[in-house]
């Protein structure tokens, strides 16, 4: 472990930053400098300029971690110059001109559908009732049901926000493909890292693998710094 750096961690939609909770701690025992956004997702510019100010808040290059529609959120903010490296979690890694619309059009043949319900007043919620199967299957039914009753409002401006310059596509990245995932299919999530030119790690979870599997999470956002300082000490 190195033991040094500053990682800058992104939510997705539905959640807030406090899912990362777990993942903080194992990360800031590790000797990391950790920062949390707290995405407004309302739209996907007002997404990654919040990121921006918590990355160039931050004295030293950050490893920049994002989470389902975080992913956007990182590709789009990624290209600050302070970002070295960017890390996905079950996410989506669009490029340039795409959105989260864009990437789910077409579902895989035989995909699960995620329980989105039609939007009211602009904003998306998962079905309640569903959210523990789709959402989070390997989370403690207790925290599924608070989750889904605490549901961040998702704008659906934010899906329908295109990539500026897809980060990727400078930045070294890596992505954890959450084999169980029922929101965004794992063939998805294998193609997006491939194309980003990812290095991968695929776990056994479901899309909350952040919360299912926190050490797998650290770990491979340590394997990224550790990589990332190598090069540039």
């Amino acid at each position: 472990m190195s033991g040094a750096g500053t990682v800058v961690l992104v939510h997705g939609g539905f959640v807030d930053g406090s899912g990362w909770q777990e993942v903080y701690r194992l990360l800031k025992n590790d000797g990391y400098r950790v920062s949390i956004v707290q995405n407004p997702t309302l739209s996907l510019e007002g997404d990654a300029a919040a990121a921006k100010r918590v990355i160039d808040a931050q004295g030293e290059p950050v490893i920049l971690v994002g989470h389902s529609y975080g992913g956007a959120v990182i590709t789009e903010a990624g290209n600050d110059p302070n970002v070295a490296a960017l890390v996905y979690i079950a996410a989506f890694a669009p490029d340039t001109g795409e959105s989260v619309n864009t990437l789910i059009a077409d579902p895989p043949p035989g995909a699960p559908v995620p329980p989105i319900l039609p939007p009211q007043d602009g904003f998306l919620f998962l079905d309640r009732d569903k959210f523990h199967a789709s959402f989070a299957a390997d989370v403690p039914a207790e925290l599924a049901a608070f989750m889904a009753d605490s549901q961040v409002p998702w704008g659906v401006d934010a899906l329908g926000g295109t990539i500026s310059e897809a980060a990727w596509r400078s930045k070294p990245s890596w992505y954890l493909v959450a084999t169980d995932d029922r929101m965004i299919p794992p063939p998805a999530q294998r193609s997006m890292a491939e194309r980003a030119g990812a290095t991968v790690v695929e776990v056994a979870g479901s899309h909350s693998v952040f919360l299912s599997h926190p050490a797998a999470v650290a770990g491979l956002i340590d394997q990224a710094a550790s990589e990332v300082m190598s090069v540039t000490h």
